[in-house]
């Protein structure tokens, strides 16, 4: 009778969604949608078909489909939010007969549990999108997930309590984004005007919860719009509840200067002096000076809690990925280390073998030669053999010594050589700051203090008193002044003179010695040909050698060390030191002697 009494498009809906695939369920479930909008509100028929969409399970199905994960299936998010929607309503309205304990203390506290499931995940989709259109998006359907939780307390009053207690509701209402805060204390506020008492119905936990957030958003925004929100909210629980105006007093000391200081004049100053007035006429009963403060240090512990907990989620995907990051290390570790094991094992193996093979085939060596060899000789084979041996295990074993003691050294050896190192660049460090101490750059003397300037100054004014100056007049400086000029002048004329004359002998003089050695090397008369003559008789072949003897000269100073070079950078490129001109020229001369 039922089935027959069935809505058939129920009915057809029911038959698709068990018969069709998981994928496809969501896109179906959508068609409740027309089936509850054909018939009025509040109506018979549609009573009716809101119990055939709960006998066939329907409305399981759409909790169900609310806890997947959307972005996985046809549809997205949207078609999550329309099942949200669709779920409220085919609950508000609804009168089950058959076991109704079961439908408002099972299935409808379990659908409000979908519900904010839902709205976490698309409140966490909206943080992390990037574009404006999907922030739009997301806060969209968002707002229709809220709006069907309202309507859904709203048609079942006893379900306040439970979405105040849920901590998924706790957790979106203590987010810092404006548009979340501001939806869900319109949540908030729903709550309160449907049922005025619901604050007292949960435990004291959730109720300080509750107010430590509307007082701590207060506290630390500026945003008129989420102020203008908390304080509604604080006004509205003032005049529902005198207990609760105590405990705002009570509780937060500091709630009526910040008030005051901070949200006057932001647009919603009506509300702000009837929440003010609440708290004064409050105050009036006066309370003492340690409950106060009791009352300032549960301000900055609601604070502080809330401010840990925010940061607390905000850590929470590093702190997974720090964990996987952890694991796969350690996984990786293990892996490596089975491999480890494995490859050991596989060569303590292949060693066996080959030990083994050689053994064999040793043995076989040893009866083939046994089978060769003359009995007469077995014997000296024999001790040969176990010579051989026996070196061959002795230069084993002072290998493996070596290579022991090697090792054990190693370190030692190791700063050793590091010490060397050292020691080399610290003897080079000194020996370069040594040659560089001679030619450092004269440091000033040390500033004199005042009593030496005052001493010195004494010093100066006596001796100026005992050695007077004499006077002289300007005729008689001017003078001698040039009677100095007239012997300067005629000490320079000399000194070109002297210089001249002095160039003169020595030119004379190589001229002279470069004669001798001509002389000296010129062969005998009766060899003398018209060549030699021309060399005794043209001047040019003794200026040739001197030019030549003054290039060698030149060529030697430019390959001299730079260290004998020092102090010659202020000196013109073509002059040369005479101390080296007269040494090179010196033995030139005696050269020619010889």
């Amino acid at each position: 009778t039922e089935l027959a009494a069935a809505d058939p498009r129920v009915l057809a809906l029911a038959a698709q969604v068990t018969e069709s695939r998981e994928q496809d369920i969501p896109l179906l479930l959508l068609k409740l949608k027309g089936i509850l909008n054909s018939a009025s509100l509040g109506c018979e028929e549609s009573k009716k078909i809101k119990h055939d969409i709960y006998n066939y399970d329907l409305t399981q199905y759409c909790m169900l489909v609310l806890r997947q994960d959307h972005s996985r299936l046809r549809g997205g998010w949207a078609t999550a939010a329309q099942l949200a929607e669709i779920l409220s309503h085919c609950c508000v309205g609804l009168e089950v007969k058959e076991d109704p304990e079961e439908f408002h203390k099972k299935f409808l506290p379990s659908a409000i549990d979908n519900l904010l499931v839902l709205g976490r995940r698309l409140q966490a989709r909206f943080i992390r999108a990037v574009k404006d259109e999907e922030k739009q998006a997301f806060l969209r359907w968002f707002q229709t997930v809220t709006d069907a939780i309202c309507w859904l307390f709203g048609g079942h009053i006893q379900l306040a309590a439970c979405v105040l207690q849920n901590d998924h509701f706790l957790q979106l209402l203590i987010t810092d984004d404006v548009e979340i805060a501001v939806i869900m204390m319109s949540v908030l506020h729903n709550i309160l005007r449907v049922n005025s008492r619901v604050l007292l119905q949960v435990d004291e936990e959730t109720l300080h919860s509750v107010l430590d957030e509307l007082v701590y958003k207060l506290s630390s925004t500026t945003n008129p719009v989420i102020g203008g929100a908390a304080t509604k909210l604080l006004l509205l629980v003032a005049k529902f509840c005198k207990q609760l105006v105590q405990l705002l007093t009570a509780r937060y000391k500091g709630l009526k200067g910040l008030l005051n200081k901070q949200w006057t004049g932001k647009g919603f100053d009506r509300d702000l002096r009837q929440l003010l007035d609440l708290l004064y006429l409050e105050q009036s009963n006066g309370k003492g000076e340690m409950q106060r403060q009791h009352q300032a240090a549960c301000i900055i512990q609601a604070m502080w809690r809330g401010f840990q907990t925010r940061k607390r989620l905000k850590k929470l995907p590093q702190a997974v990925t720090t964990l996987q990051r952890s694991f796969r290390a350690k996984r990786e570790q293990e892996l490596q280390h089975l491999k480890k094991q494995k490859e050991d094992e596989a060569l303590k193996l292949q060693m066996q073998l080959q030990r083994q093979r050689a053994m064999r085939l040793f043995h076989e060596r040893q009866l083939a030669l046994l089978e060769i060899i003359h009995a007469s000789q077995v014997n000296k084979y024999m001790e040969e053999m176990e010579g051989k041996s026996a070196l061959t295990i002795q230069r084993f074993w002072r290998g493996y010594r070596a290579r022991r003691n090697f090792h054990q050294q190693r370190q030692s050896l190791k700063e050793y050589k590091a010490a060397v190192v050292i020691q080399r660049a610290a003897c080079k460090f000194l020996e370069k700051r040594r040659r560089r101490r001679p030619l450092s750059p004269w440091k000033d003397p040390k500033g004199l203090t005042d009593e030496q300037r005052l001493a010195l100054q004494q010093k100066v004014d006596d001796y100026i008193k005992l050695h007077p100056a004499s006077q002289m007049s300007e005729e008689m400086s001017k003078e001698l002044h040039m009677r100095a000029q007239e012997k300067l002048a005629q000490f320079l004329l000399r000194s070109r003179l002297d210089q001249r004359a002095t160039q003169r002998r020595e030119t004379l003089l190589a001229q002279v010695n470069t004669d001798v050695e001509l002389l000296m090397n010129a062969p005998g008369l009766a060899e003398t040909t018209e060549k030699d003559l021309d060399v005794f008789m043209s001047r040019s072949m003794p200026v040739a050698t001197k030019a030549r003897q003054s290039h060698n000269t030149m060529l030697k100073y430019t390959r001299w060390p730079w260290w004998k070079k020092l102090g010659d950078e202020f000196m013109e490129d073509d002059v040369i030191p005479d101390d080296a001109l007269n040494a090179e020229l010196g033995t030139l001369f005696i050269g020619g002697r010889k």
